[in-house]
């Protein structure tokens, strides 16, 4: 793309025994109604209790408006009955405010030119893939702009986004020591914790903000050098906590993960990569080369050791070297992790993107990832630490809306997924970006929940110019409530639309929604998940505590 989950919701009031209330915690007063209503820990979700949709489909999608249109400002939603949309916070509302500070970045001038500069236009922003924080209070919004790129925090009580940090912008003029770019993926970790990934731009790392709840000026980020340079999007825990699942966004792209020697210790452990058994392809040549198009790239895959133990890699070519995402076959400088990958025979696939980890019916733990060029998703069972079993889960060719009126609309470059609290999958498009159609989102209606879906359910389409759909994630304390952010709107850049409305966060409930018992059954299993996770929740409240006010007491 041009471009975790939080798995669960309302904390039932009974789990909280007497005897279990901490009141000489100096926030217990604040925090305590916040764990009546619901908080977990944002890792991945355990549900397997897939669903028929809870709504009835679209029949079409949205035709976009101009930039700055009053549909981008008030409803840039086409939304199916019951479903209600807000606007949480925008560029617009965000730098009107002296208060408040969000990323942008800015126009660099190149040395000998001048008066030219660099602008990144409606790029300069770039709100990408939203991590709600374990509490539900925080929102924390990457930067996938193509030079300073960083990381602000949204804080949902107090209506008020804080710029973390960024880079220094010099990544414009070819210097990345301390510049970042294209920060596609954010998952809050079970460290609580902030990683951010570079995906089309800088160099391919990944980063950790060590307190994400500190004052801006106190905050500490570090590069994680165990984790192997790609085209970073999707980037997700598994169950356990102990591995960390990743991507390469490219048209060759391998799947990855990394288990820690340590569980929590992200700095040292061990990486592989996905290789199907059957695949006799050329694993550097595009998916759908002449090479590759028609070798097998599901069933039975086999994790195939890229470092050792230690994290001292296997490969020849070192796996975490900076450098561009480029054709490793035209050039000697790609980041490390991609032509690593095809040292291992890696199977390829086409631009997988965004990931959500989740159980199937029969409790093994499953990836989905998207593959946007070759308009499909993937699902990955995990059948033992070595061995997995992949299958198509979605494409073009899923029959959509099954049983309900037909829709117009096709599945079009699946990008992001998100995940709620049952375990259903949603869909969500690149689009419309310059098409005057807009952007899809589809629930994926997988009933018997074995990984192939039954039907792609038509949810909702954006209308506005110029922009896609990015960041769809649950509320970790309301399983009836997520945010979609619109990103790289025509109005982001105010040199083209001035007073532009620019990227904005949107939330929306479902509450409302037709299928009433359906409703009931996503909220219980926010509890259910809830009441599981809520030890993990009472330490990223401890965290939130000492980060965000020891220091008014130093």
């Amino acid at each position: 793309m041009l471009f975790i989950n939080c798995g669960s919701l309302p904390l039932p009031i009974n789990i909280l025994e007497p005897n279990q209330v901490r009141e000489d915690h100096p926030m217990s007063r604040r925090l305590l109604p916040l764990m009546t209503a619901g908080a977990a820990l944002a890792t991945v979700s355990s549900a397997s209790a897939t669903t028929s949709p809870y709504f009835t489909p679209l029949t079409e999608s949205a035709p976009v408006t101009p930039a700055n249109s009053d549909e981008e400002i008030n409803a840039p939603w086409v939304v199916p009955e019951g479903v209600s949309q807000r606007n949480l916070t925008s560029m617009a509302e965000i730098e009107a405010d002296p208060e408040q500070s969000v990323g942008r970045a800015p126009d660099i001038s190149v040395p000998g030119s001048g008066e030219q500069d660099v602008s990144a236009g409606n790029a300069q922003s770039m709100w990408d893939m939203a991590a709600y924080d374990a509490t539900g209070r925080f929102v924390f919004i990457p930067h996938e702009s193509p030079w300073s790129a960083g990381l602000t925090r949204y804080d949902r009580w107090e209506d008020k986004s804080t710029l973390l940090w960024r880079g220094d912008g010099q990544g414009a003029l070819g210097d990345w020591s301390n510049d970042y770019a294209a920060f596609d993926p954010a998952t809050f970790t079970p460290n609580c914790t902030v990683l951010v990934g570079e995906e089309w731009s800088g160099t391919g790392r990944i980063l950790e903000t060590e307190n994400p709840y500190a004052p801006a000026d106190q905050v500490s980020v570090r590069v994680l050098e165990s984790i192997a340079n790609t085209a970073h999007e999707g980037l997700r825990f598994s169950h356990d906590g102990k591995t960390i699942y990743f991507i390469d966004e490219w048209r060759s792209g391998s799947i990855y993960k990394f288990v820690m020697k340590k569980k929590g210790d992200y700095t040292r452990g061990q990486t592989f990569v996905l290789m199907v058994k059957d695949f006799a392809g050329d694993p550097a040549d595009n998916y759908n080369d002449e090479s590759n198009v028609d070798e097998p790239r599901t069933g039975l895959a086999k994790w195939v050791p890229m470092t050792d133990r230690r994290g001292r890699y296997l490969t020849e070519v070192d796996p975490f070297r900076d450098g561009p995402t480029n054709d490793p076959r035209e050039n000697d400088d790609t980041r490390g992790g991609r032509p690593a990958a095809d040292e291992l025979n890696g199977t390829p696939y086409g631009r997988p993107e965004d990931m959500e980890i989740g159980r199937l019916a029969n409790g093994h733990e499953v990836m989905w990832f998207t593959a946007t060029s070759e308009n499909s998703v993937y699902s990955v069972e995990m059948m033992s630490k070595d061995y997995a079993m992949v299958r198509k889960f979605a494409s073009g060719d899923t029959p959509t809306n099954v049983d309900f009126a037909p829709t117009t609309g096709v599945l079009n470059s699946p990008d992001n997924l998100a995940q709620d609290a049952l375990g259903n999958i949603y869909i969500i498009e690149d689009a419309p970006n310059g098409s005057d159609t807009g952007g899809d989102i589809w629930f994926a209606r997988d009933v018997d929940n074995d990984g192939v879906a039954e039907s792609l359910d038509h949810f909702l389409s954006i209308r506005v110019a110029g922009s896609e759909a990015t960041g769809m994630i649950f509320n970790p304390m309301r399983a009836t409530e997520f945010v979609v952010n619109v990103q790289h709107p025509l109005s982001t850049d105010l040199s083209q639309v001035p007073d532009g409305f620019g990227d904005a966060m949107w939330q929306f409930d479902v509450s409302g929604a037709p299928e009433r018992h359906l409703v009931r059954k996503l909220r219980y299993a926010g509890k259910k998940q809830a009441k599981k996770n809520w030890h993990s929740t009472w330490k990223c409240m401890d965290a939130m505590y000492e980060q965000m006010y020891s220091h008014n007491h130093q």
